[in-house]
């Protein structure tokens, strides 16, 4: 572990060990603390400090996709990596297909299988069907263009068909949890760098900036349904949660004087002019 995270055990157990009798929470179950406590890793993590992990996955050739990995949210980043290390990212292109069709012959899902079991549940089965419609219109050939400019200078020439280098496309397929690449290289894996939802994990960790907005948002979670807990407390218990949250976010902000100027010097920099 690194000394700059704390585990949500530790956080938990110390969250029970300074509760007193007369608390308001002593008597919240150890059950309803650890929900809470990773209902907080989640509300902070996505919010203040995310988990941006980076993984590498092998590409299935038989239908060009990538699976998205367990613990996935939200997509940062997606390419290959060439011989210097450095990740050509993909382009995301909402035209790839990847449309299913009912199976045949039709077989129908249970809706006793779902939290509500009514007959307006029930759905015909679907597999995925990537196959063409019918034949469509090819792109106009390269001999409508006169090519005579500099060594792989055409690229992107015809207004509306797009240009640059990138290593290829995708599309996100959040029904059957997977990515549809289009890959412009032979890359048989992709890295992919993606928002984690930090609660998955076996026992999670929050950097120690956010340990004390983590401890107020329990407090304040465990004693908001309570009938018993007078109002003005719950109201003092989630104005010390934002406040927490407030200094863990302007602990956690990265963004510096230095970044601010080399943002306003980046319109002044010069590049060569064809």
């Amino acid at each position: 572990m690194s000394m700059n995270k704390v585990k949500l055990s530790q956080i938990v157990r110390d969250f029970i060990v300074t509760l007193d009798g007369d608390d308001y929470v002593s008597n919240a179950s150890d059950a309803a603390i650890r929900n809470f406590a990773l209902r907080g890793i989640r509300e902070i993590g996505f919010d203040l400090g995310k988990k941006i992990r980076s993984i590498k996955v092998s590409i299935d050739t038989t239908n060009d996709t990538v699976a998205l990995p367990s613990d996935y949210v939200d997509l940062t980043k997606l390419g290959v990596v060439d011989e210097d290390g450095i990740i050509r990212p993909l382009i995301q292109n909402n035209n790839i297909n990847y449309s299913s069709k009912e199976k045949s012959p039709a077989s129908t899902t249970d809706s006793s299988a779902g939290p509500l079991d009514i007959s307006q549940n029930i759905i015909n089965d679907r597999e995925s069907s990537k196959t063409a419609t019918g034949s469509t219109p090819k792109r106009p050939d390269d001999s409508f263009v006169f090519d005579n400019y500099t060594f792989a200078g055409g690229t992107g020439r015809l207004y509306g068909f797009g240009g640059g280098q990138a290593a290829g496309h995708y599309r996100i397929n959040l029904d059957d949890n997977r990515i549809e690449v289009e890959l412009h290289t032979s890359a048989s894996e992709v890295v992919i760098e993606y928002v984690a939802d930090e609660a998955r994990s076996t026992d999670p960790e929050v950097h120690v900036y956010a340990e004390e907005a983590l401890r107020s948002y329990m407090y304040y979670k465990l004693v908001e349904r309570k009938a018993s807990v007078p109002a003005n407390e719950k109201a003092r218990a989630r104005s010390e949660y934002y406040n927490e949250r407030r200094k863990a976010n302007a602990r956690l902000s990265t963004f510096n004087k230095e970044n601010a100027l080399n943002t306003i010097r980046r319109n002044f920099q010069q590049a060569p002019k064809y």
